[in-house]
């Protein structure tokens, strides 16, 4: 089964994975990769176009990152963005030099609407009509951050954009079929941005935009059993929305060949290893092969006096591999571990070039070393959203579907320092509270109104600083630890912003946390979007 699919060429730009996903919300498949795959590899893969990222590097100097000049020439469309436009200017005979003014945030630009780039672009992404001046320009808001600056386009490019500082904020050279920005369309800060990606997408690079979740289910289903043969695979269970899919995903092509581990590291939320074993367990709605492991003690013991957070990551990582390998010997000749690793993982854990955000303990955080013929990722290539989507043309409930993304580490990464046991019962006990107030005032909110109040967070948690504080408790000093409360908004959690939940419910929250967690003096909220943070603490 054919697919179209554009490229996105990572030159270490922050915001890849968004270019990346605003790309398949146009229903066209989208991959990274790094910016040296080389030429003869991309025309293995035959894209319908070509997207560079922006990047922290000069374009001039030793620090340069450059790709092949050739790149401009296979006839594939290409369009540049930040970085991506400077190097489009500098390797067809333009020029870039350190900006005499840079430009950082949302930035008034002027669009040439008979660029094939800005066409139909009438109305923003919220229904707000696109201003125009006096010279027929389209005035947009768009987000800049660039230090230098395209000072001449190449000879056979047309200047399209422009701002009171950047001269050459957008070109293109439409018979060859390139173009570039020196804004960011994929961030929401610019306005018609998406607009302007489904214009390339769409328009330049003629996609047909039929790629459906139907689509990926039936092609994975065919490709698993192709793989896995007459094989037996083992899947780490985590009862999370990713290992649930990825399971379930997995039984659908290869049946009883599947087993299914979940190791209870006694870092889940409070009654979630029980809560699981109902799920998937004998008594469960599915047919798996279910195996429980209680290994509180061993990760407990691992973890012991370690306080930095990509090395926890990596203790985890590597003390689930060491679990299944000896639950895959107790089975024998198991061949395959399937992991629930999604996109995300694989992208903030570096492609490439691209900087390690932090090491996923199913990607980054391996060992070096896996007892298994191969490691089977199914959803490797999808977004958040996109694993829901599937889940649901497999037939998993909404209910599970749609619950909360819990990461693999657990509470690992949402105790600040060292983990123990103790910390691990304060913020389970916190999480609990916090996670029963936000459900019950929701409820009642859609009773009242029918529907979900706005607030109503796509995540939120308890986590455990390693703050400790003075505070007074009937007429006793106390010296006790601080929670933080995290809530955000976010549809595909590559980005996302804190969430307004009502002061009332935070209070209630605050007063039964303080009151019923035995250890805790104090409550703050976290208000930081990612980014330029991270959803998770650690």
């Amino acid at each position: 089964m054919a697919r179209e699919m554009v490229v996105v060429l990572d030159f270490g730009g922050q915001y890849k994975q968004l270019i990346a996903r605003r790309v398949r919300e146009c229903n066209v498949y989208c991959e990274i990769h790094p910016y040296n795959i080389g030429l003869d590899k991309l025309k293995e893969m035959n894209p319908k176009g070509i997207i560079l990222t922006g990047g922290p590097n000069s374009v001039y100097g030793d620090q340069a990152v450059l790709c092949e000049k050739e790149l401009y020439e296979l006839g594939i469309p290409v369009l540049g963005i930040c970085y991506g436009a400077q190097l489009t200017a500098f390797l067809n005979g333009g020029e870039v030099k350190t900006a005499p003014l840079s430009e950082y945030g949302k930035t008034e630009t002027y669009l040439d609407p008979a660029s094939e780039l800005f066409a139909g672009l009438t109305e923003n992404e919220d229904g707000v009509p696109v201003r125009e001046d006096s010279e027929g320009h389209k005035v947009v808001t768009t987000w800049m951050s660039h230090t230098d600056y395209i000072a001449k386009a190449p000879e056979s490019f047309r200047i399209t954009a422009h701002t009171p500082n950047c001269p050459v904020a957008a070109m293109e050279n439409a018979d060859r079929k390139i173009y570039a920005v020196q804004f960011h369309p994929e961030v929401m800060h610019t306005e018609c941005g998406t607009i302007m990606l489904r214009n390339f997408v769409m328009n330049v690079c003629k996609c047909a935009g039929d790629w459906k979740m139907a689509d990926f289910v039936e092609r994975s289903i065919a490709e698993i059993r192709e793989k896995v043969g007459n094989g037996r695979a083992l899947c780490a269970l985590s009862g999370g929305v990713d290992s649930s899919v990825a399971a379930v995903l997995m039984s659908k092509a290869i049946g009883k060949q599947l087993t299914c581990v979940f190791v209870d590291h006694g870092l889940l939320r409070k009654n979630e290893g029980d809560e699981v074993e109902a799920v998937f367990g004998p008594n469960g709605a599915y047919d798996l092969n279910f195996i429980r492991v209680n290994a509180q003690d061993r990760f407990y013991e691992a973890l012991k006096g370690v306080e930095e957070p990509e090395k926890k990551r990596k203790i985890i990582g590597e003390m689930f591999i060491r679990v299944f390998e000896e639950e895959a010997k107790k089975i024998g000749a198991v061949d395959f571990l399937v992991q629930g690793t999604i996109y995300p993982d694989v992208v903030e854990s570096g492609i490439g070039e691209g900087a390690v955000i932090k090491s996923h303990h199913n990607v980054g955080g391996l060992p070096d070393y896996v007892d298994f013929k191969e490691i089977i990722e199914p959803l490797r290539m999808l977004f958040k959203d996109e694993v829901r989507a599937s889940g649901l043309e497999l037939g998993i409930p909404e209910h599970l579907v749609f619950r909360q993304p819990f990461p693999g580490p657990g509470l690992g990464i949402r105790i600040i320092g060292e983990v123990t046991a103790e910390k691990v019962r304060i913020v389970q006990d916190a999480d609990a509270i916090y996670r029963e107030e936000i459900g019950k005032a929701a409820a009642a909110y859609k009773e009242d109104n029918g529907k979900n109040p706005e607030w109503l967070p796509a995540q939120y948690f308890a986590a455990l600083t390693n703050m400790r504080s003075v505070g007074v408790m009937g007429d006793f000093r106390t010296y006790d630890y601080a929670v933080a409360l995290r809530a955000v908004n976010t549809s595909d959690f590559m980005t996302a912003d804190a969430t307004n939940v009502p002061w009332e419910i935070l209070q209630t929250v605050m007063n039964r946390i303080i009151n019923e967690v035995k250890g805790v003096n104090r409550v703050m909220y976290d208000l930081t979007s990612k980014p330029p943070g991270t959803i998770e603490l650690e």
